[in-house]
């Protein structure tokens, strides 16, 4: 140990909260609402409160409600209610739209708002710290602070360490902020929950994920139709690749347009962010976007695996919330609200243990409100869905998904029990031989486009003299083993351009471009051989969203 590594400093907090999204804002604020006198921190990786918070999004505004009930008049950003309704299922020049006379209650967004998310995050952390929560940005948590088998807070990541790994002259080693409680809150495949689901046992069934890539446009005001909610499936994905696409009027003539593909897909070929660029090209979806300009781009892994995916939350001195324990609804396209909801119940067992004198033992309690509340309702009517569709493909899995749903929300009952998920993501691959290429047309630089271009408008940036981020458990397996077996599938489903194949005259090189990564964290879900561990960078780095 160096001595300035010996000089780590500590800070002591009630709770420690590891994410300002949702769910951890949501926790910050709730915790000080039961208890002013509560101190409370939240670390956030990016530059700033927002910066990596990426979504649709579509809000059901339900537990913003419960959390902050006079939140119009405080000027939060949601202006615009879903005034239409749409959804299509796409074939190569058509679209069929589905009535929503078919779809059961459960399915409307009759009450939500098209939203920024990191725009909401952004008011919601204004809304924390008047309350005296204390939020730093640009301080990434590293590590868990475990003490006899407890979890006591963490560590942030060091500054100032080169790429070679020697201590720079700006070196600061991390600090230790250490809770009574540390709540997790990091997002789909949180890298220190991803540590805690296995130190603890505490994952049911493997969680299922997607990946979603995203787009803001400015389009000409004749096109724009605020208000406007159009999700669709079907091409340009095959039959037996799970995703869709949705696009979202909003603002001052903003266009958000999304695609997702579920990670379970099989054929190694498959090009998430090629299809997304295909998917434009429909010409249901090329008239909204003429003439407009593209003006953002994301991506960020989602959780898809519902009620029998979610974990036990909880564990000495520490809880999951948010989609770092996953509760998105896929059927409906949401998760904001449960992982604000999860984050608030998590913060009401935190407090009321705080009260009593407890600190880092296991909040049971928070387990059991959860399996009481509406988020539990919510995910156990349409935890078939996901099952069946990565089962029967789309078009069969269509008419059995809304019988169960109706079923479901008229009886609360399925007729077919609960199915399961099956192997994780990564072991759905076939091999390449045995899976037919896929072309992609080259982009034309108005309607599609390619990565890197992409990443420019994600403002993503990262200290280039820093240990790169993406951890190789063996270096030699991606030219080994992945390239000859999956055609190294890391060079298509990485949205941002990180993963190369390079040919030399001594054979082909596996490059890593990890100035590019936009954090999504697919490669650590999808790589056939679980050789790529993502972990967090120098603070602040990454992308920076506005508006996404």
């Amino acid at each position: 140990m160096s001595p300035k590594e010996s000089l780590r400093e500590s800070m002591d907090f009630d709770v420690v909260i590891v994410g300002g999204g949702p769910a951890g804002l949501a926790a910050a604020i709730r915790l000080k609402q039961l208890d002013a006198d509560t101190s409370v921190c939240i670390l956030e990786k990016g530059s700033e409160i927002g910066a990596h918070v990426l979504s649709g999004a579509v809000l059901d505004p339900r537990a913003l409600t419960e959390l902050i009930p006079d939140w119009k008049d405080k000027g939060a950003p949601l202006e615009t209610p879903v005034t239409d309704d749409r959804f299509c299922f796409f074939t190569r020049g058509g679209a069929i739209t589905i009535p929503h006379i078919l779809f059961p209650p459960l399915m409307s967004n009759r009450g939500n708002y098209i939203v920024s998310l990191s725009n909401l995050c952004k008011w919601l952390g204004q809304q924390a710290e008047s309350l005296g929560v204390e939020i730093y940005p640009g301080f990434p948590a590293h590590d868990v602070i475990l003490e006899d088998g407890v979890v006591k807070g963490v560590i942030t990541g060091d500054l100032g360490v080169a790429r070679n790994g020697h201590h720079k002259d700006s070196f600061t080693p991390g600090m230790e902020l250490r809770g009574k409680y540390t709540f997790f809150a990091e997002g789909a495949r949180g890298s220190l929950s991803k540590i805690l689901l296995a130190k603890f046992g505490l994952e049911t069934q493997p969680q299922k994920f997607g990946i979603g890539l995203k787009e803001l446009w400015e389009i000409p005001a004749a096109q724009h139709k605020k208000g406007l909610v159009l999700h669709g499936m079907g091409w340009p994905l095959a039959n037996d690749t799970g995703g869709g696409l949705f696009l979202y009027h909003w603002g001052d003539n903003f266009c958000s347009i999304g695609f997702v593909v579920h990670l379970n897909y099989k054929n190694p070929w498959l090009d998430p962010f090629g299809e997304f660029q295909r998917a434009k090209t429909h010409p249901a979806i090329a008239a909204v976007l003429k003439g407009g300009k593209r003006i953002g781009y994301g991506a960020r892994a989602i959780t898809e695996g519902g009620w029998q995916s979610v974990p036990k939350l909880s564990f000495p001195g520490g809880a999951l919330i948010g989609c770092s324990a996953g509760f998105v609804n896929l059927p409906r396209i949401k998760g904001s609200h449960n992982a604000m909801k999860t984050g608030m119940l998590a913060a009401e067992a935190a407090s009321a243990a705080l009260k009593a004198g407890r600190a880092n033992d296991t909040l049971a309690e928070y387990d059991g409100a959860y399996t009481k509340s509406w988020v539990a309702k919510d995910l156990h009517q349409v935890r078939n869905a996901k099952p069946l569709w990565s089962k029967l493909g789309t078009l069969l899995a269509l008419p059995f998904i809304g019988l169960d749903l109706w079923t479901n929300q008229l009886f609360g009952l399925s007729l077919f029990g609960t199915l399961s998920h099956g192997e994780p993501d990564f072991a759905t691959l076939k091999k390449a031989a045995d899976s037919p290429k896929i072309a992609y047309p080259r982009p034309d630089g108005i309607l599609t486009f390619d990565r890197l271009s992409s990443v420019f408008l994600s403002n993503t940036n990262h200290e280039e003299d820093q240990p790169v981020h993406l951890v190789l458990r063996d270096p030699a397996i991606p030219i080994s083993v992945n390239l000859p077996e999956y055609g190294e599938p890391a060079q298509r489903y990485c949205p941002a351009g990180v993963y190369e194949v390079i040919e030399e005259v001594s054979g082909p090189r596996f490059q890593i471009n990890a100035q590019n990564c936009v954090h999504c964290k697919t490669c650590d879900i999808k790589d056939p051989s679980q050789n790529i561990t993502w972990v967090t960078p120098e603070g602040g780095g990454g992308p920076n969203y506005t508006n996404l």
